[in-house]
């Protein structure tokens, strides 16, 4: 079933076909989730058995998130052109073959190939998902449901990710992190063709090939830099990485705005939701990612729980993810303003870490409840954010829309770890006594580790810690509470078309900007969009 994406849709409603469907859907998108953190607990083991270099070890852990950042974009504009279900399938048998390379992986150089050939699958497959929901769900109703289940699989794989890999790693060996990976893509590539309708543009332009080195060379000092300063300081080597970065995508961006085809249309932002959304997204996952940079230091070094008992108890503030999105949702088909409703999602996460600034060195449910609450607010925005940036984009560049918002929120997290890992840190040193042995000075973990040498360490470098992760909770706070005053500010008046493509001539054309009303939404569909 191939989808013609420049005939006008009806926006027929889905029916259980298309549901089911969405259920094949989530499992790569689960997948590739839970890969982000699976190594979490299986890296002691695999550093027992393959004996990889300091340096190896890192890659072995960052590649994947590397590689699948870089190439987010070029996955999305190529799916726009050869179809996103080939790509998907396509980019499934590349996550199978590489997930059974790294189980049986008898070196650490084996073992970084095959997660970067992860990452490569990876990078196919997000955009692909959405892409393909979108081509699915044409009513504006049941997209904006698909939508939200969406935000809330991608957000809740992290965390269960590495609650697996401690349950298999505790159980089996560290290959088995891998091997849970090989019946979900086994059934995609069963199902897909079956169930999932094959959506590209039927008139593609040339693909871009310079701007692939240029995105990449945009993407990866940026992230890099950033995942390496919470964690080292902002060293000088980390600074020129992202200046680096940032030079090539201001050179990225003028090769989309002077190239004859160029691989992301500025077409894109011509729809007033559009970058609205896609820098809404960015500092939400600021929040998100970023107040997760000290959740599992605050439950391991500062309460004293093992790895996996963190880890299972980290995985309750995700429990009420899932009501969020649909909960957001329903509210938008009521009638209220989707400007509101992200606008009360950042200010629920700016709540969370109002609460989280409260923390005490022996605060369990506190800085959990704060969490969650963080979390249900991330899930409210991104939800309406995702909604509102596909139904605002061209269908026929869907995989370009959705690979720019997923890049974005890779920028986010990172941003977010190293900002709010950075003012931790800062607070951390100056509280710590002078004193103290140098090491102590760098990390908690470090203190810990001379503690018994230094009589009263261990309590004052707990309350260092502490009292770092309440300094970045309040400017988490202040950021979030500014993006709730952005969001109300720049969607008011933003409404997405009422169907999901109409023909060129009609207004609202999703190649055209959005329409505006006095007062904003003017609800002209059930589901007030």
């Amino acid at each position: 079933m191939t989808t013609n994406l420049t005939s006008p849709s009806t926006g027929t409603r889905a029916g259980r076909r298309e549901w089911i469907a969405l259920g094949v859907l989530m499992l790569p998108l689960l997948l590739v989730s839970m890969d982000v953190s699976v190594l979490y607990f299986a890296v002691p083991a695999i550093s027992a058995d393959l004996e990889p270099s300091g340096t190896q070890q890192l890659w072995i852990f960052d590649i994947y998130g590397f590689v699948l950042a870089g190439l987010l974009m070029t996955m999305g504009s190529l799916g726009d052109r050869i179809g996103h279900r080939r790509l998907l399938l396509t980019g499934a048998t590349a996550f199978g073959g590489a997930s059974l390379m790294a189980a049986y992986a008898h070196s650490a150089e084996i073992l970084i190939a095959a997660r970067a050939v992860l990452g490569i699958g990876g990078a196919t497959l997000m955009p692909a998902t959405m892409a393909i929901l979108r081509t699915m769900f044409t009513d504006p109703a049941q997209r904006a449901k698909a939508i939200g289940m969406w935000s809330g699989v991608m957000t809740a794989g992290v965390a269960l990710g590495s609650v697996m890999s401690g349950v298999l790693v505790e159980h089996f060996w560290w290959g088995s992190v891998f091997l849970v990976n090989l019946p979900a893509m086994a059934l995609l590539l069963l199902l897909g063709p079956l169930l999932l309708p094959e959506s590209r543009n039927p008139a593609p332009s040339r693909f871009d090939w310079p701007s692939i080195p240029l995105s990449m060379a945009a993407v990866l000092p940026v992230v890099y830099g950033l995942k390496e300063i919470p964690s080292e300081g902002w060293n000088v080597l980390y600074v020129v990485s992202i200046t680096v970065g940032l030079l090539f995508a201001a050179l990225f961006v003028h090769r989309q705005r002077t190239a004859a085809t160029p691989m992301i249309s500025p077409d894109l932002f011509r729809g007033r939701g559009f970058a609205p959304s896609v820098v809404l997204n960015l500092v939400c996952m600021f929040g998100v990612l970023g107040s997760s940079y000290f959740t599992t230091q605050y439950l391991q070094s500062v309460l004293g729980m093992g790895a996996l008992e963190a880890a299972l108890w980290a995985l309750l503030p995700s429990v009420p993810i899932g009501a969020a999105g649909p909960l957001a949702t329903q509210l938008v088909q009521r009638g209220v303003n989707r400007a509101y409703v992200v606008t009360a999602g950042f200010a629920i996460s700016a709540a969370g870490f109002a609460l989280l600034s409260l923390a005490g060195t022996d605060s369990l449910w506190l800085v959990l409840t704060a969490c969650a609450v963080i979390a249900v607010g991330g899930v409210t925005v991104m939800s309406q954010i995702m909604d509102l940036a596909m139904g605002s984009a061209p269908v026929e560049r869907a995989g370009s829309a959705s690979s720019l918002l997923e890049t974005g929120a890779e920028f986010g997290g990172a941003l977010g770890m190293a900002v709010l890992g950075s003012i931790g840190t800062a607070v951390y040193r100056h509280e710590i006594p002078a004193s103290a042995p140098d090491a102590a000075h760098e990390t908690l973990g470090g203190a810990l580790a001379v503690a018994d040498r230094v009589p009263g360490l261990a309590t004052a470098a707990r309350e260092a810690f502490t009292n770092g992760m309440q300094g970045a909770a309040i400017a988490g706070a202040v950021l979030l509470a500014g993006a709730a005053v952005l969001a109300a500010v720049t969607l008011r008046r933003v409404e997405v078309p009422k169907r999901a493509c109409e023909t060129p001539d009609e207004p609202g054309h999703l190649g055209q900007p959005a329409r505006e009303t006095p007062d904003g939404p003017s609800h002209l569909s059930p589901s007030g969009v």
